[in-house]
């Protein structure tokens, strides 16, 4: 069944300029302008930033839906996949992201901004652990895209938190998947959105 409704969640730090982001838009304007797309720019509370994808989104057809997360962004589309149904993309996956992030606690900077600064406060991880996505009931809903070459996330930690998808396994690359170009037919394919 073809994707009617795409979300791309970000990674920490991140925004909506993200390339992966900016990239995947492109081809949906170019090809399938019809889809409905959305790539919020999520706050630092994971809460609130599940709170607010679930109310822009609570109209979605649960069938025809789909969410693309990286990083940060793929365990919360993982959350979102187990709420509300529909095809889910992980892109270098978060497994634990509460864990992972515990050291960033305090006053950052954007990454595609460093003059927008915000604050990652310690709560913020309880709210992560509270949300932590269950085992999926159907794991052939996802696509798991991970890169051996990640230098920030165990490759094979990703594997195992994604046991029973679709996996694609890259030598090489990197966290940000600088190679995404190369991935891309796959995910739309995965999606059913490809030429």
């Amino acid at each position: 069944m073809t994707t009617t409704h795409l979300l791309y969640l970000h990674g920490f730090r991140s925004s909506p300029r993200s390339f992966k982001a900016e990239r995947l838009a492109a081809w949906l304007a170019q090809h399938r302008p019809g889809v409905t797309w959305w790539c919020p720019q999520l706050p630092p509370s994971p809460r609130e930033a599940m709170a607010m994808v679930d109310e822009r989104t609570a109209g979605w057809p649960r069938d025809t839906r789909a969410v693309v997360g990286s990083s940060l962004g793929g365990y919360y589309a993982s959350v979102v996949a187990g709420r509300h149904g529909g095809r889910c993309v992980v892109i270098n996956p978060a497994v634990e992201p509460a864990r992972d992030l515990a050291r960033h606690v305090g006053e950052l900077t954007a990454f595609h901004d460093p003059t927008q600064r915000f604050e990652f406060r310690a709560e913020y991880l309880d709210e992560l652990r509270a949300m932590r996505p269950a085992v999926p009931a159907h794991p052939e809903r996802t696509l798991a895209i991970i890169a051996k070459g990640d230098e920030l996330l165990d490759w094979r930690e990703m594997s195992a938190r994604h046991a029973g998808a679709r996996l694609r396994l890259i030598e090489g690359s990197d966290h940000a998947l600088s190679d995404f170009d190369d991935h891309l037919p796959a995910l739309l394919e995965f999606l059913a959105l490809g030429p």
